[in-house]
C-alpha cells in the first residue's frame, strides 16, 4: 500500500515529465560566427556578446510580428 509520500512523489515525477514535452527550443544553433554579425566565434558561441544577441532578437521579434504572430 503507498503512502502519501509515494503517492505524491508519482504525480511530481509525472508532471515534471509532461513539462519536459512542452519545453520551447532552446534558440538557433551555434554556427562558428556570431549570428548577428557573422564575426567567427569559439565552438557553442552564438553571439560576441550582449549587443549582437539583443540585435538578433529584435530583429527576430520584428519579423514575427511582420508575419503576423507574436
Amino acid at each position: 500500500m503507498s503512502d502519501l509520500a509515494d503517492m505524491a512523489q508519482g504525480k511530481i515525477e509525472m508532471h515534471a515529465a509532461a513539462s519536459l514535452g512542452h519545453r520551447q527550443p532552446e534558440g538557433p544553433k551555434a554556427t562558428g560566427a556570431c549570428l548577428w554579425c557573422a564575426e567567427p566565434l569559439p565552438p557553442g558561441t552564438r553571439w560576441c556578446g550582449a549587443e549582437c544577441r539583443d540585435g538578433w532578437e529584435r530583429e527576430k521579434r520584428l519579423r514575427e510580428i511582420a508575419r503576423g504572430g507574436q
